[in-house]
């Protein structure tokens, strides 16, 4: 049998594939960290002379946001709320106000908030008095300070999670505390500067008029981002340019601004901070200052009262909110029919896949298997049915492994596996032992122990169990008609239904080699053993090789050229490795050995070529502004659809064959293409071929899981999803429809 001796490299690839992305996910967990799905959040220190009294030290949160996600300045702005945190210190030591980086303004609909994406740290000065006496606990033979803080935060995205945190660190008292140095001078050079005049602010009848003197050169003529610390004065989600205006005379920075259709405060003096653009900031120099400047003229009364009726309500609705996001919604039980057609689907999407183009190689060695057992009915249903177990199984195992990884936090879908470099270098490495052995190359008879042969001979279904994991594998990153809805459906749903449609999802791949073991009638269509055999073993040795060359051209995606190069490097020692002990005696050890003392030492002084993330100079260059595809971002639709136009995204990755086939076909036809000019539909490539959990999230918020997916919006409209498999008339139809 052609498979009957690579059973166990094959499982051992398998299970690597489906078990190394959870191992990249594990976080530490340390009384000073707190980790969520959606932030990641430290208490740090820094104290470069110790934290005695007098000596100057800092502690302070550091955020880490998942993408897309972000937390609050001290004026949130229309929604949201600040950051608060809460400590507990020794007896004569206290803390200062939260020293607060410069925010960014974040458009969320057609409001807009004040806060901080990626990571921020929020630094807080400790102060301690002589009145401090340390702990009688000792840390490695020195007195310690033991810091305890409990911390609050709303973090957002579409939806808002209110979180918290407690937390604990413990600072020697002699010696110094700089680990973190970077981060707090980073946190203090986005600091608002002091700037040494007040400034004015003037109430005209429904604006606000900001006049601010003092700036440095550096800032003048540039224009400039305003952030007032009290809250709902000034309609927050203005336009620059529109709703309000801004200009420079001399040294003078002046600006009007609409206030806020609700206003609840009416403030005789208020702080402000104006800060540079992020493309005009420069490292080491000032990027933000602050004023309190009084404020003249009178607030006109009915904005306030229209805002004291409406401000219960709304606080009221924010308090029921907050309630439910703060504990997660279970997953729901789905009622029984639309189950059953999820179900249906999966069992549709799952047959369909057999037709899928990277499916292909493990079929037609399936066939070959079949077709050797001619004439035999009892090894049909037997091999039919380890191999839909084998299938079934790893449906299984991939879906559990992808839903408990979700669950813990990680931004994964449906091909994960594929998104890890090194899988894919296992996989092309299999894969090329497979096509060396359907060439003839060499018999696994000939290399591998006699006990491993003489189990497999004895034991012909493990080896069919096993091609049925290997065709998962092999089949997981394809997304086909039907199993795409499917999936996402799967991942709302209660554990126990969402694994029932991976089972479905493998009995439809493999149902016709199930069907083909049971009904003779189909048995009898496949073709007698003969010579012909030999010859289609050969002829197979080629779409191995064809997926080998398939999968380095994807791990070039991921690890640019030097990583391939690397990959084909090592295929070309394992092809002479495999080689050398298919000869005798005693030339057989010396070339067997001399080759894999060869192969080690390029693997260790290469290997690691294969899972580097490439520098941007060794990447294709980005698309230009004038060319049709651009790259994908949350905020570039986002700034299309303020703009007014449609857009047209193509979630894709270089390890998805379906991907590429629409690629080349319906997305590169001319006319089609036409159409989308006339339009004026924006063409924005959504690249998930390494991990990104912006774009994963992406596909969630679409009822996705893995691509391909093709999606057209336009403003004020509901997304279009279209099919895995595009056609030109499918396209056309939904661009019609704009």
């Amino acid at each position: 049998m052609i498979l009957s001796r690579i059973s166990f490299a094959t499982f051992l690839i398998a299970t690597a594939a489906a078990c190394m992305p959870a191992a990249a996910q594990l976080a530490p967990k340390t009384g000073a960290v707190v980790t969520t799905p959606h932030v990641r959040a430290e208490l740090v220190a820094h104290a470069p002379d110790g934290v005695a009294p007098g000596a100057q030290a800092w502690v302070g949160l550091q955020i880490t946001h998942q993408p897309e996600w972000h937390t609050y300045w001290k004026n949130a702005g229309d929604s949201g709320l600040p950051t608060e945190l809460k400590w507990t210190l020794p007896a004569g030591v206290s803390t200062g106000e939260i020293a607060w980086p410069v925010p960014k303004k974040i458009p969320v609909g057609t409001l807009a908030n004040y806060g901080y994406e990626n990571t921020v740290l929020l630094p807080v000065p400790l102060e301690v008095s002589t009145l401090y006496r340390p702990d009688v606990a000792l840390t490695g033979g020195s007195p310690a300070m033991d810091i305890k803080l409990q911390a609050s935060w709303l973090v957002c995205r579409k939806e808002c999670i209110p979180e918290e945190g407690e937390f604990t660190l413990s600072l020697p008292t002699r010696g110094s505390t700089a680990l973190n140095k970077a981060a707090f001078d980073t946190a203090q050079a986005a600091q608002p500067q002091p700037l040494g005049a007040p400034g004015t602010i003037a109430v005209e009848g429904q604006q606000l008029k900001v006049r601010l003197d003092g700036l440095p050169a550096a800032a003048r003529g540039k224009t400039l981002e305003f952030f007032p610390e009290t809250p709902e004065v000034i309609r927050t989600a203005a336009v620059s340019g529109q709703d309000w205006t801004q200009a420079w005379d001399g040294a003078t920075w002046t600006a009007t601004m609409p206030l806020a259709d609700q206003r609840s405060e009416s403030p005789t003096a208020m702080p402000v901070v104006v800060a540079l653009a992020e493309a005009d900031r420069q490292a080491g120099q000032p990027v933000a200052w602050r004023a309190e400047a009084p404020v003249s003229g009178t607030w006109p009364a009915a904005t306030v009262a229209a805002r004291a009726e409406v401000s219960p309500a709304l606080q009221a609705a924010l308090a029921a909110n907050a309630a439910q996001a703060a504990a997660p919604a279970p997953a729901q039980a789905q009622p029984a029919g639309t189950f059953m057609v999820a179900l249906l689907g999966a069992l549709l999407g799952g047959l369909l896949l057999n037709l899928m183009p990277c499916v292909f190689p493990i079929l037609a060695i399936k066939v070959l298997g079949f077709a050797r057992q001619a004439g035999n009915a009892s090894a049909h249903r037997k091999a039919g049915l380890a191999y839909t177990g084998g299938v079934m199984l790893s449906f299984l195992a991939l879906g559990g492994a992808m839903l408990a990884l979700r669950a813990a936090g990680a931004q994964l879908g449906w091909g994960f596996q594929l998104q890890s470099p090194a899988v894919v270098a296992a996989l092309a490495a299999l894969f090329t032992l497979l096509g060396l052995n359907l060439a003839g190359v060499f018999e696994f008879g000939r290399a591998a122990p006699q006990s491993v042969c003489g189990a497999q001979v004895k034991h012909p279904l493990a080896n069919d169990f096993l091609s049925g994991v290997l065709a998962v594998v092999i089949a997981s990153p394809c997304t086909a008609p039907f199993m795409g809805a499917s999936l996402g459906f799967a991942i709302g749903l209660p554990a126990t239904q969402a694994l029932m449609l991976f089972a479905a999802l493998g009995l439809g791949l493999a149902l016709p080699y199930l069907v083909a073991g049971f009904v003779p009638a189909v048995a009898r269509l496949l073709p007698k053993p003969g010579p012909w055999m030999h010859t289609l073993r050969r002829l197979l040795a080629f779409p191995m090789f064809a997926t080998v060359a398939w999968l380095v051209w994807v791990l070039g995606q991921q690890s640019g050229i030097d990583g391939a190069g690397t990959l084909l490097a090592l295929l070309v020692c394992l092809a002479a490795v495999v080689w050398a002990f298919t000869l005798r005696g005693r030339t057989r050890v010396v070339i067997a050995t001399v080759m894999i003392a060869f192969t080690a030492v390029l693997a260790g002084a290469i290997g690691r070529n294969i899972v580097q993330v490439p520098e941007p100079a060794k990447l294709a260059a980005a698309p230009a502004d004038g060319e049709r595809w651009q790259p994908w971002s949350a905020q570039r639709v986002s700034d299309l659809a303020s703009a007014g136009r449609p857009v047209f995204i193509d979630f894709t990755a270089a390890w998805c064959v379906t991907c590429q086939y629409n690629k080349k076909s319906t997305l590169a036809d001319a006319e089609l293409l036409a159409d989308f000019d006339t339009k004026q539909v924006a063409m924005l490539r959504a690249d998930w071929t390494r991990r990104d959990p912006a774009i994963t999230a992406a596909l969630t918020a679409l009822g996705r899981s893995g691509v391909p997916v093709y999606v057209l919006q336009a403003p004020g409209k509901a997304p279009v999803v279209l099919t895995e498999i595009l056609s030109k008339d499918e396209v056309r139809a939904a661009l019609a429809a704009l």
